[in-house]
């Protein structure tokens, strides 16, 4: 694999990630706000990981303004890359076709509003932020660049730490013990074996 590769593989993801999203943001504008914890800062996080995620490296991408910051590309960093990202969407898709109508890009309860425990919430609490990851992951390895390739992983960072206490507070404020006990049998970003 080249880097030139690597790039088209990172785009071709972004245009994906996009596609699986629009349907999903256009029916939550539809329907009703219960209770939210939105703040400043997460703004503030949503926004920077939208800018790690995609404004930084395809600015890199197409101007070369990082060229200073590249390091060695290998093939193989390319190909775990390639798959990082393939993974990253089947999680993304089925994060937001297990939530339906129950999914928000802010921390808000929608009218309505279940506890998703079936389909990839039975094994993960919180695949949408694992898929995150995910991406950070492909991207640092699909754009050998220290700041263009990096600036994801670092932006997923602050979004999680930053939003993680509060999405769980809200959800265990709405669904009490049932919340409990579902966080008994999952773990946050990887299944639960045992």
């Amino acid at each position: 694999m080249t880097t030139s590769a690597a790039a088209l593989i990172w785009c071709f993801g972004i245009v994906i990630w996009t596609i699986i999203r629009l349907p999903h943001r256009r029916r939550a504008k539809r329907t009703a706000v219960v209770s939210d914890k939105k703040s400043l800062g997460e703004q503030l996080a949503l926004s920077a990981c939208i800018a790690g995620l995609v404004v930084i490296p395809a600015v890199h991408l197409v101007f070369k303004t990082f060229e200073f910051a590249e390091f060695t590309f290998y093939p193989v960093q390319g190909w775990i890359g390639a798959l990082a990202m393939v993974t990253f969407l089947s999680m993304f898709h089925l994060s937001h076709k297990h939530l339906a109508k129950n999914w928000s890009v802010t921390l808000e309860i929608r009218e309505g509003h279940k506890l998703v425990d079936t389909g990839v919430y039975s094994r993960i609490r919180h695949p949408m932020y694992t898929s995150f990851w995910l991406w950070g992951l492909a991207q640092a390895l699909l754009i050998p660049n220290w700041i263009a390739g990096l600036a994801g992983v670092a932006s997923v960072a602050w979004l999680y730490f930053s939003r993680i206490e509060n999405e769980e507070s809200l959800m265990r404020e709405q669904f009490g013990a049932d919340y409990d006990a579902y966080c008994s049998r999952t773990f946050r970003l990887v299944p639960k074996i045992f």
